[in-house]
């Protein structure tokens, strides 16, 4: 999954794209409010984490514009605690909210919860077959069996169970899993299907020739 993260404090900016790139996200960054909003209306993100006060445009900004055209989940992480401030980011059309400072797993829920609910997927598990994703643990059982999986492996097994029974096209792939600095014209994601088929069986993703790669319901 692809997360776009605008704040303009370096070192809170790099620590969450650490910590949710080790959590196998592909994070895209922005330091204001300009940027963000270019990089948040050009690609699909799963989720965006966005600041309130920020250089150029500040997070209200930012939101209000990107509504006009885009529904992408939207948390908030700002300073920004009173009553009125919550109500004003939520009504502006923010899908969470949470306020500075923050504990790191509490962040990391929320966006899981924010997909999901924008997958509409309540269950924080996903079942295909014998394949069943724990989102919340990162894992994949097969039979009941934990299976030994990278973080960007894991992902790509969320993203094709969370769109069964629908084409995943390697477009969808390369933008969910890669961020923006990654080189889409390897082979990479021909790489990752065939791990993934040796670890989940070779019946478990299907080829559509032309199209992409599906996993049936």
């Amino acid at each position: 999954m692809r997360l776009l993260i605008v704040e303009d404090e370096p070192d809170l900016l790099q620590g969450l794209t650490q910590a949710l790139r080790e959590d196998g996200y592909a994070v895209d960054q922005a330091a204001d409010g300009e940027d963000g909003l270019f990089k948040a209306q050009t690609w699909d993100y799963d989720a965006v984490i966005l600041d309130w006060m920020l250089p150029k445009l500040d997070g209200r900004q930012v939101l209000q514009k990107l509504r006009q055209s885009k529904t992408t989940p939207v948390l908030f992480l700002t300073a920004k605690d009173t009553i009125d401030d919550r109500v004003a980011g939520l009504d502006e059309g923010a899908d969470d909210y949470l306020t500075k400072p923050f504990d790191l797993a509490e962040v990391k829920a929320r966006v899981r919860a924010l997909i999901r609910r924008s997958l509409h997927q309540p269950a924080p598990d996903l079942t295909a077959g014998d394949i069943v994703v724990r989102t919340a643990a990162r894992e994949v059982l097969r039979d009941g069996q934990p299976v030994r999986l990278t973080a960007r492996e894991y992902r790509l097994v969320e993203l094709l169970v969370s769109h069964q029974g629908k084409v995943v096209t390697r477009t969808m792939i390369y933008d969910h899993l890669f961020d923006e600095h990654h080189d889409s014209a390897s082979n990479i994601v021909d790489v990752y299907i065939s791990r993934l088929r040796s670890s989940l069986g070779k019946t478990f993703i299907r080829t559509r020739r032309g199209e992409g790669y599906i996993v049936d319901r």
